[in-house]
């Protein structure tokens, strides 16, 4: 059984034992979903590049908890809506690689539709 496989199982017991599953339409689990993203991003407001590389052991902790948040929501989305989040990310991975071929875009911050650089 996959990791995700185990999360999805995790995530549908808790949900059952709490009878939550009324809640959990596509629309409200997204809108979790971006507000435990959001929460996420607070913890590296403001910080530096460097400081974002080096959290506390406290701020590491916390961002812990908020990417595991991040994470059962879009395993708990993903099962609303059927989606194999692994084989998403093997078909989004080959159509990026067709928008971002390596030759084109090394060392380059910029999306596929903007004009090459220099």
């Amino acid at each position: 059984m996959s990791d995700l496989e185990q999360i999805k199982t995790a995530v549908r017991q808790f949900t059952a034992e709490r009878e939550w599953q009324q809640f959990h339409s596509p629309k409200n689990l997204s809108m979790a979903l971006a507000g435990e993203a959001g929460e996420l991003v607070s913890l590296f407001q403001w910080l530096s590049e460097d400081q974002s590389r080096n959290l506390s052991a406290e701020r590491l902790s916390e961002a812990a908890d908020e990417i595991a948040d991040v994470q059962m929501y879009l395993v708990a989305l993903a099962d609303q809506l059927g989606v194999d989040i692994a084989g998403a990310v093997a078909g989004k991975m080959i159509k990026n690689a067709g928008k971002y071929p390596a030759d084109r875009f090394r060392r380059s911050a910029r999306k596929y539709n903007d004009p090459p650089e220099g």
